[in-house]
């Protein structure tokens, strides 16, 4: 996949990579947990980007691309780094102690920060009603989904409190969602096949030294780890990262960044229906209710650009059809100037 790819990608190829985005993604915070059952967490996260960027980077050189670029890998260093290593990070870390469900929806704070962090874009999205309403009942919603955390923490439980691992995550999104925006608004050359190579193999590898630090490789036996976490991190590796990234990055150079960022909100659905199906966890109402609110936020965040979009179609057809009119008129008068001639 190209790096610049045109603005009018085909609608067939934007629906199949928005599904493949929300679909599978949700799918990765039950295999995650599933894979740091047998995996140091760490460890996992970098075996996972690791072989997932080498496997990637391994197709690009069959197919004679172009691989090392100075600026591209330095560009995917700092992409690979936000968005990998502190963005899913967050999530491999805190999936240690919290539900995969809640950390998916805790997650969906993402696009709020998107709109947020997106400076290029604040006098479209800042000054715009719908947007603006969207990110307070987004913020209202994440309020909603800390609520049930913040009264165990005011009860004098705080040994036992959930907050600092949802604090986490929330610094997670802002890291993933500043990592998505530097990758949109400066793009590298060369294939977006290799970029993400990069950046796999570039978070991979800055993991290794987390995981020597928090002495993961002390008591681990190969041996040991049972085939469920293997197959999941095959999961992740295939699916998870050279799939569903792949179509994320391209994502972002084809549709506005906010919307690319509504998979946060479909996400959680999907790790609740995993969660609550296959390792019986429990998502309490009031969480619900909070998910609910956010969701309801990025129709909000949305609008504006669905109308934008709308309205921007219309106007191109009235102008074809001007146009058309136009050169009809000039056709017919050349021709009765012929006739006088």
């Amino acid at each position: 996949m190209a790096q610049n790819i045109s603005k009018t990608a085909s609608p067939l190829l934007v629906i199949i990579a928005f599904a493949t985005v929300y679909i599978v993604w949700g799918s990765t915070y039950f295999f995650i947990r599933m894979a740091i059952s047998g995996f140091p967490p760490l460890l996992m996260g970098s075996l996972r980007f690791f072989i997932a960027g080498m496997l990637m980077m391994v197709w690009c050189i069959i197919k004679g691309e172009r691989i090392f670029i100075k600026d591209s890998i330095i560009t995917s260093a700092i992409v690979g780094a936000l968005l990998l290593v502190g963005g899913n990070g967050a999530v491999i870390w805190a999936e240690q102690t919290l539900p995969s469900a809640m950390v998916a929806i805790l997650v969906s704070s993402a696009p709020i920060w998107f709109v947020l962090l997106d400076k290029q874009n604040w006098a479209i999205n800042l000054k715009n009603r719908s947007t603006v309403l969207g990110l307070i009942v987004g913020f209202a919603g994440v309020i909603l989904l800390f609520g049930e955390q913040i009264s165990t923490l005011l009860a004098g439980s705080s040994v036992h409190s959930k907050l600092p691992w949802m604090l986490l995550l929330i610094a997670g999104s802002i890291s993933w969602s500043s990592g998505s925006l530097y990758s949109k608004h400066k793009p590298s050359e060369g294939s977006a096949a290799v970029n993400v190579a990069w950046q796999m193999i570039i978070a991979g590898l800055v993991f290794l030294p987390g995981s020597l630090l928090n002495h993961e490789f002390t008591h681990l036996q190969w041996q040991q780890i049972p085939l469920n976490a293997w197959l999941a991190l095959g999961y992740l590796i295939v699916f998870g990262s050279i799939t569903a990234f792949s179509a994320y990055v391209w994502l972002l150079q084809v549709r506005p960044a906010t919307q690319v960022s509504t998979y946060a909100y479909v996400n959680p659905v999907i790790a609740l229906v995993l969660g609550v199906l296959f390792a019986h966890e429990h998502i309490s109402l009031f969480q619900i209710t909070g998910l609910l609110i956010i969701l309801g936020s990025v129709l909000l965040i949305n609008l504006s650009k669905y109308r934008n979009e709308k309205l921007a179609k219309q106007l191109n057809n009235e102008a074809s059809v001007r146009l058309e009119r136009q050169g009809t008129v000039v056709a017919h008068n050349a021709s009765l100037q012929d006739c006088s001639d």
